[in-house]
């Protein structure tokens, strides 16, 4: 009787721990999108950028050309959720030149930033916006400045 029990058990606890073992994490994802559409690398833009991410413990980078007929950009960053990891905006002017290179860490404040860019050159300015290891959502958006 004894053995039996002994037996059951040691089933009963096995079954438990590959239960409770079995049950794997999902997959980390992250997602950046422009004016409403999942950004692509290399897709053009016109006009205001209005855009937004989010992550589940995610990480991406997305490059994307904006048309700006000015020299500067006004810009906007906001982390709107409970967000750890780390969201960064580099624009590049036409000729290149880095005209804005900034981040947030979701685990600290600030928890927005905005501004007007560096002066550039006017012309097909260059977007890259990255998540890294993101857990949360935000917005961001540029325009044309003064």
């Amino acid at each position: 009787m004894m053995r039996n029990f002994l037996k059951l058990s040691l089933v009963v606890m096995s079954f438990i721990a590959f239960v409770g073992c079995s049950k794997d994490d999902p997959a980390p994802t992250a997602t950046i999108r422009v004016n409403n559409a999942v950004v692509a690398n290399d897709d053009d833009f016109v006009g205001d950028i209005n855009g937004d991410f989010t992550g589940d413990r995610g990480s991406v980078t997305r490059t994307f050309n904006w048309q700006n007929a000015l020299t500067t950009a006004d810009y906007n960053a906001d982390i709107t959720a409970t967000a750890t990891g780390m969201f960064t905006m580099v624009v590049r002017d036409a000729d290149g030149t880095v005209v804005l290179d900034r981040s947030l860490d979701g685990a600290v404040e600030p928890d927005s930033f905005s501004g007007v860019t560096s002066a550039g050159t006017s012309g097909n300015w260059s977007v890259t916006i990255s998540v890294t290891n993101f857990n949360g959502d935000g917005s961001y958006s540029l325009s044309e400045g003064n």
